[in-house]
């Protein structure tokens, strides 16, 4: 058994999608959550960028004494999770390889994936698909408006039903069997994007499939805590009022981010 917390390191709100479904999953583990909001959006970033501000939350993670580590940023995780691997012994996940897994073990064939630009440039969903599954369809749209409205609390107005509208046009005729949400501000609208694309096609939400995969890693590793009741603590890089309110709509528990500390890094 290990005690000490879980790190989380997102470039905004996005991976408060992932902590959600991490809490769920696991209600036994701290966890502490770094949002880089002073520098978000990660989408539009160099790729030697996004691994060094990857590095920089990691690093601070580490110095608040975390065991295992999240990278719920999907433009971090498809171009800095694998030097990060390199770089450090502590377990470290992104968002990619516990979707992928689901959708092997799936008889799903036909996927589509949205995610930011630097996501969908790296082509580091396609390369983690194929690999696994080598007779995959894939169709990959990049989204670069959805993070920025998301940080700004716009998930359910107009201006983000038209701009859902606009980025599925030309995947709402494909024959998908289901579409990643490949970056983790994306859950936010998922509501609008069932609605355009249809009950037929799976929706999915990363942070779920990475909940059920730090449980068995933690597990594997002898790591799970036996703590009856877990702690959250939330840093910012900038301080910012959207992320309380996106937090608390989300989380639906004010108590649990009734304080959010400053991050100097």
């Amino acid at each position: 058994m290990d005690n000490r917390p879980i790190g989380m390191f997102d470039s905004g709100v996005g991976g408060l999608t992932v902590l959600k479904e991490v809490m769920k999953k696991n209600p036994n583990e701290d966890i502490i959550y770094l949002g880089d909001s002073k520098r978000f959006p990660y989408g539009s970033k160099s790729k030697e960028s996004i691994i060094q501000l990857t590095k920089n939350g990691i690093d601070f993670l580490i110095q608040k004494g975390v065991k295992a580590i999240i990278i719920a940023c999907g433009t971090a995780t498809s171009q800095a999770l694998e030097e990060m691997q390199k770089i450090y012994k502590i377990p470290i996940m992104g968002i990619i390889e516990p979707t992928v897994e689901y959708i092997k073990n799936s008889n799903k064939r036909n996927i589509g994936i949205i995610a930011t630009t630097g996501t969908i440039r790296s082509r580091g969903w396609e390369r983690a698909l194929k690999e696994q599954i080598p007779n995959l369809q894939i169709t990959s749209k990049a989204c670069a408006l959805l993070a920025p409205m998301a940080e700004e609390g716009w998930t359910a107005n107009i201006v983000a039903k038209e701009a859902i509208h606009e980025y599925l046009k030309d995947l709402k005729p494909l024959p998908l069997d289901a579409l990643i949400l490949g970056c983790t501000h994306y859950p936010l609208f998922e509501e609008l994007i069932k609605k355009e694309l249809g009950e037929n096609i799976e929706i999915i939400n990363t942070g779920t499939t990475l909940a059920i995969k730090i449980q068995e890693e933690l597990k594997k590793r002898n790591l799970l805590s036996n703590k009856k009741e877990a702690n959250y603590q939330f840093y910012l890089t900038d301080v910012e009022t959207n992320f309380i309110q996106v937090a608390q709509k989300l989380l639906q528990d004010q108590n649990k981010i009734e304080k959010i500390l400053l991050a100097n890094i």
